[in-house]
């Protein structure tokens, strides 16, 4: 029995490996070609070879430098990024615990009937909104500015984490609330001291899925910024494609380096995300 215990594991995962190691190479192969172009020489940079043959570090000198004129603002437009994503994550942490405490916990009368109803804003494609959310920021005046395209990711992320937050609060056990009621505290401090303890996996996971989406957003970062300085260093990458003579070495540099931070606030949190946002996936 046991044997044949042993022969079916070592079955299960030579079959995982299988799978795996295809899967693993393919993903990575982008990354490994990404980073081949970062150390490669301009004049061997399309040269095509699986490994430079005078491998070096001067585009990064240049990138950090700002050496090049589409990298005039570097600095500036990653601080952009940075700026706007933690801005939205720690925006949409805010309204979307907030809103899910009190549908959940309080259980505001018609909380659950908004809920599904920004939901449904899913089901139109996020492009198709760009331009309405286009011409609403106009109308209010807030085109070009750095708000604009915060706003309009937190119209994206907050009904996501509201739905992840409730469904997580939903497994909290009620008799908690009832037991800090009978001590007396208000619904201000049973969200302080019961409710954001209990509900800190989710709440970073939410934080981090919501950064991590302006951070890489491109579509409306493009419409809603127009100014060299306050656009994102992810629009910056694509003024590189508008010339012929595109320095690609320089924009895989720069995106190299782009990539970086959203991976290592990944790596970082991982293990929220993961209990984080399949919190009450069961429960609906």
């Amino acid at each position: 029995m046991s044997k044949g215990i042993t022969w079916r594991k070592v079955s299960t995962e030579a079959k995982l490996l299988l799978i795996g190691i295809p899967v693993a190479i393919w993903t990575l192969l982008p990354i490994y070609h990404l980073a081949l172009f970062a150390i490669s020489p301009k004049d061997s940079a399309m040269g095509g070879h699986l490994w430079p043959d005078n491998p070096t570090l001067q585009n990064f000198r240049i990138v950090f430098n700002q050496q090049h004129h589409y990298l005039e603002h570097f600095w500036l437009q990653m601080w952009n990024s940075l700026f706007i994503a933690v801005a939205v994550g720690v925006l949409t942490l805010v309204v979307a615990t907030g809103a899910a405490f009190a549908i959940s916990r309080l259980r505001v009368r018609g909380g659950r009937m908004v809920m599904n109803l920004a939901l449904l804003t899913y089901f139109i494609p996020a492009a198709f909104l760009a331009v309405p959310m286009y011409k609403t920021m106009g109308v209010y005046g807030l085109l070009n500015t750095q708000w604009a395209l915060i706003l309009a990711m937190m119209a994206i992320a907050t009904p996501y984490a509201i739905w992840v937050l409730k469904q997580a609060s939903d497994k909290l056990p009620y008799e908690l609330d009832e037991a800090a009621r009978i001590d007396g505290a208000s619904p201000m401090q049973l969200f302080r001291l019961v409710y954001l303890p209990l509900m800190v996996p989710s709440l970073v996971a939410v934080g981090t899925y919501a950064l991590l989406l302006a951070w890489n957003e491109y579509l409306y970062a493009f419409l809603l910024l127009s100014n060299d300085k306050e656009i994102t260093l992810g629009v910056a990458l694509g003024n590189f494609l508008a010339a012929d003579d595109s320095p690609w070495e320089l924009l895989m540099t720069t995106g190299l380096i782009y990539a970086l931070p959203p991976a290592a606030i990944y790596y970082t949190f991982k293990r929220y995300m993961v209990g984080g946002l399949t919190a009450g996936a069961v429960k609906s």
